[in-house]
């Protein structure tokens, strides 16, 4: 985790332990100088609407406006709304990435219940209390929009007569030689499995094994280490060979084996071997024997910053990629996350290759763990930016509903995201689904299957060399 996800975790949880010490001592005086039985009555309903409209994480005013800028090259043209249409003031300028700028404003009933738009046949979802400056994805919908024929209607939220919209056009990136970076197991699938099961040269790169947080792999008898070592073993299985339900083969799948929350401290201290904290192993080439060509790491299997680079400049200059995949190096707080982007950035440093083009994906938030907010099947609107992000462009591509079945599927073979949730969670989705219209899919419990399985995928693009 980040620094500043942390500190805004901290403060969360400095307001929350405020909040009930003031409600506690609200409580004590209805106790002593009222009836004694509403104090439990009250804390059950407390606890009820705690858990119904105050348990997202939103480390950010819903009335604070997003910050969004948008390369030169990105055409802008006013929109305005007439009866429920949306209309242009110029014809259309040609692009697959629609991006509309408008101010919502939530009604009361936004404040208890979801506010959302409705734009076509899709649906896209922001902050209970929303007041600010918003961006839907229009992508996909360019047909109805150049006829003026696309339909927005707002629920919970009152739309404003006009908008700004955005068009961005893209080559196809599935059809340029890729290299896709995960730092996990499943981050591949959660961010672009929409791109590379269409993909026509691509290589998914794992950096870890994903072996911690092992715990329930203890009840077939093991202990903590040997638990960790199962779970390694089996989330870099899934890494070799969930890409074959989309098409792409294991030879163009590579582990390197690195250890989770391993790879800052790596980076900072490149001679240095970092074991994996839980298991303990100390040799990547455990998880490497799967791999199609042999790496600098190969030679010893330290776990070392040196190594990590040394891979990952030998995969740059084997494969010769014109785009890379890899995490937001702004928006993506998770520690692995944010070491991968900057272990390519310090590998392209060295490399004699330099691709063209990097696309950013970002699955997790530093500000709202609900992104994307609303229901699985819908489209993916802008996160929030409370502070502004530097001016790349967006990639946008579209997902049939096969591509999304799929995608759920190959999710559902990801070990890291199979079992059921704990009895609190799913105690708090059967009060916000009968409290807040609140709905999951079917395909899994994890709520990695309502974010990452909708009508878009969401890639930032930035040029890497003029």
């Amino acid at each position: 985790m980040s620094l500043r996800k942390q500190q805004l975790l901290s403060r969360h949880r400095r307001h929350k332990r405020i909040f009930l010490l003031a409600s506690l001592a609200g409580l004590v005086a209805i106790g002593v100088f009222a009836v004694w039985w509403l104090v439990p009555l009250l804390l059950l309903l407390g606890w009820i609407a705690h858990e119904a409209w105050f348990a997202d994480h939103l480390f950010y005013s819903p009335q604070d406006d997003y910050q969004y800028g948008f390369p030169p090259e990105a055409a802008r043209q006013s929109v305005s709304l007439v009866k429920g249409r949306l209309q242009l003031s110029v014809p259309l300028v040609a692009g697959e990435t629609l991006i509309l700028e408008l101010y919502l404003r939530s009604t009361v009933v936004g404040r208890c219940l979801d506010p959302h738009v409705l734009l076509g046949d899709d649906r896209q979802d922001f902050e209970r209390g929303v007041c600010g400056r918003r961006y839907l994805n229009l992508s996909g919908q360019a047909d109805a929009l150049g006829k003026g024929e696309l339909w927005l209607k707002g629920r919970h939220c009152r739309l404003p007569v006009s908008g700004t919209l955005y068009s961005m056009h893209n080559p196809d990136y599935a059809e340029r030689r890729i290299m896709l970076l995960a730092p996990h197991a499943d981050d591949a699938e959660l961010a672009a499995f929409g791109l590379y099961s269409r993909a026509r040269d691509v290589v998914i790169v794992t950096l870890t094994q994903g072996e911690i947080e092992a715990g329930g792999y203890q009840r077939l008898g093991l202990n903590a280490a040997q638990a960790a070592r199962l779970k390694g073993r089996l989330r870099s299985w899934d890494s070799l060979a969930v890409p074959l339900w989309g098409g792409v083969s294991q030879n163009r799948c590579v582990q390197l084996g690195y250890y989770c929350l391993r790879l800052t401290a790596m980076l900072a201290e490149p001679g240095q071997s970092f074991a994996s904290r839980e298991s303990a192993d100390a040799d990547v080439r455990s998880v490497r024997r799967q791999n199609p060509l042999r790496l600098p790491a190969d030679a010893d299997g330290l776990p070392s910053g040196r190594n990590l680079l040394a891979d990952l400049v030998a995969l740059l200059e084997h494969l010769r990629p014109e785009v890379i995949v890899t995490p937001h190096p702004q928006l993506d707080p998770h520690a692995d996350h944010v070491a991968t982007t900057e272990a390519l950035a310090q590998a392209l440093r060295q490399s004699r290759w330099q691709p063209e083009i990097a696309l950013f994906y970002a699955n997790h938030l530093h500000d709202n763990d609900r992104w994307p907010m609303g229901p699985a099947g819908s489209g993916i609107a802008l996160p929030p930016a409370p502070a502004p992000l530097q001016a790349d462009g967006l990639w946008s591509p579209v997902l049939s509903s096969e591509v999304q079945l799929d995608k759920a599927m190959a999710l559902a073979m990801q070990h890291d995201l199979q079992g059921h949730l704990p009895f609190k969670k799913r105690l708090r989705r059967t009060i916000q689904q009968v409290l807040a219209g609140r709905r999951w899919p079917m395909t899994g419990e994890d709520e990695f299957f309502r974010k990452a399985v909708r009508r878009h995928e969401l890639f930032w693009v930035r040029r890497l060399h003029s």
